[in-house]
């Protein structure tokens, strides 16, 4: 119930939504169980049963003798208006109460679909919130697959299971208690012996659905991997058909499809059961009451009238309608819960990286980066050790050595991306983590090797994250990032959809968008990882141009394989099984005859031989 709670507490305020429903509600469960109680005045009016007539023709004493009353007021209507106008106006009663009730019911159905979008819209909200405030190394050991399931399939499942069930709660047993109170008022006698068998339905209902969450949770998780493999297939479908792995991808993706839809098989079975097993055991139970009810009129041991009699029939056989939809709405709250688990899962997942109560905006960078006894470690892996490292400002700072040295991680300390396990970064003096991290990030701009775009325009893709750029801005930007030439030519220029990913764009175009992007953001400190190295040579060279305009005058760091575009660098710095090993500029660290000048020399050996 904990969970069904917190669900509950994103249809705040429900208080908006509950009272008018229940409003509602209760005016039309009066007249939908007036309706059924109109049938024994209409059948006594039609069949103008004469002893019925005179037994009826005195006013009831107690109030909660419906049917004495609604027979004493027909009786009157026929003495009147004789036979047929008392026929009429029962059944102009009838319409009328058809009429009210069905128009409540449309109100009622109306706030509580009005609910669930609400609820719905809060959920949804703070699931994303919630995903886009993670951490970033949260999302290296999650299946995107299984999160976008949690955020679109389980919220879907949650909305529906969750505020149904809420519809249920207040409209059913509403509706039983009025149907069992008129029962009691037509025949105390029937009704008692009735309910002493309905326990029976619903013992064998909640058999059924005893084993439907934990199997609604498996369904859940099998579908957010399934949703994994198609994310997978869909971005890697060049890579697949290179590889003739086609139909190795089409088997892993058909072997979960089959585990979920067999699990599926299972839980229907279940949910399908519980509908003919209750309408069964109903029907069942409704020819024991006429059983019981017509041998006691049969052997004159009742003083219900035929009439009577009928009109319970209706009213018990109706009983078993919102005991049902209860047993049912068990059944379905079970996948709702544990799609609900889910959701709050991802809800209650807290960032490992977060702002600290005292962090300090930081509005400028005056001075120096500073990296002091820094070291780093994945779990069971340690990736820098000892690092101590000083960036001046202005400068332009390259990293570069084998692959597996640490050099993206340790850009990644920078903006806070990840967090040492000791040691600091400082920037003027202020240590990062006392800083937040919006103030921290303003300061920086990034132009990684795999150019990450959106399906947008490119206006809008260069303008990301300066939402109040002019067109006049975002123009220089592009001059500036070698992007204009190549935009104009595009069919409707900087309004021009770049397509999922930017695909639509060759790799040097979609590098020089993000070029543009980090020019107009105009940070004073530039973070450059491998920006060129996935370029051919002509694009390399308006990209390396771009970057060269991007880097002038800012404080730069910078990571590259390919040599060449660093040996300006104020400071290469050689990291090596994540220790510095070698620092200084191009022409000393090649005199030092260590790693870097054997590197250079592999290169150059390389191209030479290319």
């Amino acid at each position: 119930m904990k969970t069904y709670f917190r669900l509950l507490s994103f249809a705040k305020p429900i208080e908006k939504f509950a009272i008018p429903y229940l409003i509602f509600t209760l005016l039309g469960v009066v007249f939908n169980t007036l309706n059924l109680a109109m049938l024994a005045p209409l059948l006594s009016t039609l069949f103008n049963s004469q002893d019925a007539a005179a037994e009826v023709m005195v006013k009831p004493d107690s109030w909660t003798d419906v049917f004495g009353y609604l027979n004493y007021y027909a009786q009157m209507a026929k003495e009147e208006y004789g036979p047929l106008g008392a026929l009429q106006a029962v059944c102009g009663v009838i319409i009328i109460s058809v009429l009210l009730g069905n128009l409540f019911r449309y109100l009622s159905q109306l706030v509580m679909e009005n609910l669930r979008i609400h609820t719905l819209l809060n959920l949804r909200r703070r699931v994303f919130d919630n995903v886009m405030n993670l951490h970033v190394g949260y999302f290296s050991n999650q299946r995107k697959g299984d999160i976008i399931s949690k955020i679109s399939s389980d919220v879907q499942v949650v909305q529906f299971s969750v505020t149904g069930t809420l519809q249920v709660i207040f409209k059913e047993p509403l509706q039983l208690i009025a149907y069992v109170f008129m029962l009691f008022a037509i025949s105390y006698k029937l009704t008692i012996f009735s309910l002493l068998i309905i326990p029976v339905s619903a013992f064998f209902i909640a058999q059924i659905v005893k084993r439907l969450k934990s199997q609604a949770s498996q369904a859940q998780h099998l579908y957010g991997v399934m949703i994994s493999y198609l994310d997978e297939a869909l971005s890697g479908i060049k890579i697949i058909k290179a590889f003739n792995a086609t139909e190795m991808i089409k088997d892993k993706f058909h072997g979960e499809n089959v585990r979920f839809s067999s699990l599926g098989k299972k839980m229907a079975k279940r949910q399908q059961l519980s509908s003919p097993v209750s309408e069964f055991l109903g029907v069942t139970m409704v020819s024991g009451i006429v059983l019981y009810g017509g041998s006691l009129i049969i052997n004159n041991q009742s003083e219900l009238s035929a009439s009577d009699f009928i009109a319970y029939i209706a009213l018990f056989s109706q009983v078993m309608r919102p005991a049902k939809a209860l047993t049912n709405s068990f059944s379905s709250i079970h996948s709702g819960l544990a799609a609900g688990e889910r959701v709050l899962d991802l809800i209650d997942e807290k960032p490992a990286i977060s702002d600290k109560k005292d962090a300090t905006p930081i509005n400028d960078f005056q001075d120096k980066i500073e990296i002091k006894d820094l070291s780093f470690s994945y779990p069971g892996r340690p990736v820098l050790k000892d690092i101590n490292l000083t960036i001046p400002k202005g400068r332009m700072v390259a990293l570069v050595g084998p692959s597996g040295g640490g050099k993206s991680t340790m850009m990644d300390l920078l903006p806070r991306f990840i967090e040492p396990d000791k040691g600091a970064v400082l920037i003027d003096g202020n240590d990062i983590s006392h800083l937040t991290m919006d103030s921290l990030r303003n300061l920086m701009g990034m132009v990684n090797q795999e150019s990450i775009l959106f399906n947008d325009s490119i206006f809008n893709n260069i303008a990301f994250g300066t939402p109040h750029a002019t067109a006049e801005e975002v123009e220089a930007a592009a001059r500036i990032a070698n992007a204009h030439e190549f935009i104009m030519q595009t069919e409707n220029g900087y309004q021009s959809n770049m397509g999922d990913r930017g695909l639509k764009l060759s790799g040097g175009q979609k590098q020089r968008i993000c070029i543009a992007r980090a020019v107009l953001k105009n940070p004073p400190i530039m973070l450059l990882d491998e920006a060129t190295s996935a370029l051919d040579t002509e694009s390399e060279k308006l990209v390396q141009d771009a970057l060269n305009k991007l880097m002038k005058n800012r404080t730069s760091l910078v990571i590259a394989h390919r040599l060449s575009t660093i040996q300006n660098a104020d400071i290469i710095v050689v990291l090596e099984n994540g220790q510095i090993i070698e620092q200084g500029n191009h022409q000393e660290l090649v005199a030092k005859d260590g790693l870097y000048n054997k590197l250079v020399n592999m290169q150059q050996f390389t191209e030479v031989a290319g």
